[in-house]
């Protein structure tokens, strides 16, 4: 019982830093820019399609009674099912341009007494730079080592919905202090 006090109480040593301490950076601002041109575009296209859908296609009207062609559409659910469906899939891939950056993690900072944890993301569309925000760091847990995964680390942060994510590309400048403080696993 009392090396377990000794190791937690050097732990607190350790992570208690007496200035804030960077410990993780990865600037990706041109990518998400570029991925966020590229969702834009795709909004833009699905959203003309939609239009061109909507405004144009019209069912030809029938020749006469009798099933002569039973696959051709003679209403416009057709007409409306498919601008539906293009305006779905456009709001998609934007919605989807505006949230990922918002989940890749920019810079994981410890601030100074080693209790408080400051991460900052990009931008929507990757345009800027997104929120930062503080929490304390029992409230953040890494889902798994950084030697586990492929490509990035999954961060938790207690009262947020979704992960965080930290690119193994980024840089890392304190290791061994990144695993102890925030690369540990908690229990949320």
């Amino acid at each position: 019982m009392a090396a377990v006090r000794a190791r937690a109480a050097a732990a607190a040593v350790v992570t208690a830093v007496p200035q804030d301490v960077v410990l993780f950076r990865h600037e990706r601002g041109p990518f998400f820019r570029l991925a966020g041109l590229f969702c834009v575009g795709q909004g833009v296209f699905w959203t003309y399609l939609a239009h061109f859908a909507f405004t144009t296609l019209h069912p030809a009207p029938a020749t006469g009674s009798g099933p002569d062609d039973p696959l051709r559409p003679r209403d416009h659910k057709w007409r409306l099912g498919f601008t539906a469906s293009c305006l779905t899939l456009g709001s998609l891939i934007m919605a989807a341009g505006c949230l990922f950056p918002l989940r890749a993690v920019r810079r994981v900072t410890l601030l100074r007494g080693g209790t408080q944890v400051t991460i900052s993301t990009h931008g929507p569309l990757g345009l800027g730079q997104g929120p930062t925000f503080t929490v304390p760091l029992r409230h953040v847990s890494c889902r798994a080592h950084r030697s586990e995964v492929p490509a990035a680390i999954p961060l938790k942060v207690k009262g947020r919905l979704f992960f965080f994510l930290l690119d193994k590309g980024g840089q890392l400048t304190n290791p061994r202090l990144f695993d102890v403080t925030v690369g540990a696993y908690r229990k949320l």
